[in-house]
């Protein structure tokens, strides 16, 4: 008889495409070896080239697809995608806490679509570090982090949120040194250089990556090896077809 999984849960938009979103969430989750439950945040009109908009679902949808999951199921880990403001996930962070205050929360703080529709105008600094305080990880890009933290400076940047919360540098945007991503845990930086290099791009990257990150922690290992494995998990998705939607194995 096959090990029970934990359940892990993911709370970020509906892409149509399966590409991002919960379903590859939960995609990533159930290849990981854990089990997948969502709630979705929004409905987004999108493929995994155009994106042509969104409708937010409002805070009373959002909590009533919530209650009964907390209800029915242990959930110690969640990983928090596409949400339509910082005060909606906020509220929502409270709820996860209020039913589980020593609840893990990975936050892939999705800003901009690849297309250039802009999901977040205004940043709050005092929200946004009242955020930082309550959650385990955040993993943004170099674009999030100069939003996120208001410096100019991506580095000196992540290194200002790394003083509240740990953050998971992603390095798609660092031309210099391609896919080398930066860790800072517990306010320490450690480098995670990739083990090959690809030319190949998918849709979703950041979802599965951060989904990635949260599945490997529901299953025992520590943070950093949590990265790490993820790190690679997202390479093999990366090099799994050649096309912009990549396949879970």
């Amino acid at each position: 008889m096959n090990k029970k999984r934990p359940y892990v849960l993911s709370i970020a938009g509906y892409d149509a495409s399966a590409g991002a979103g919960v379903l590859a969430d939960v995609k990533t989750f159930e290849s990981i070896g854990v089990y997948g439950v969502a709630v979705t945040t929004c409905i987004t009109y999108q493929n995994d080239n155009k994106f042509a908009g969104v409708h937010w679902l409002s805070k009373k949808k959002i909590k009533n697809q919530l209650y009964p999951i907390l209800e029915a199921y242990k959930i110690e880990y969640v990983k928090i995608g596409l949400i339509e403001n910082l005060e909606v996930l906020s509220e929502v962070i409270e709820l996860l806490l209020g039913y589980n205050n020593n609840i893990k929360i990975i936050w892939d703080p999705i800003l901009r679509a690849s297309a250039g529709f802009d999901f977040h105008k205004k940043i709050s600094e005092k929200l946004v570090k009242h955020i930082f305080e309550s959650i385990a990880l955040v993993t943004p890009n170099w674009n999030e982090v100069e939003l996120l933290s208001n410096e100019k400076d991506v580095i000196i940047g992540a290194e200002k949120i790394a003083q509240v919360c740990n953050v998971y540098l992603k390095g798609g945007h660092n031309i210099e040194t391609p896919a080398t991503d930066m860790l800072w845990l517990n306010k320490k930086l450690d480098i995670l250089h990739p083990k090959a290099i690809t030319e190949l791009s998918k849709h979703g990257t950041g979802c599965v990556l951060s989904s990635a990150i949260t599945a490997y922690l529901a299953l025992g290992n520590s943070m950093h090896k949590s990265c790490e494995l993820a790190k690679e998990y997202t390479y093999q998705f990366l090099i799994s077809n050649e096309s912009n939607l990549g396949y879970h194995s």
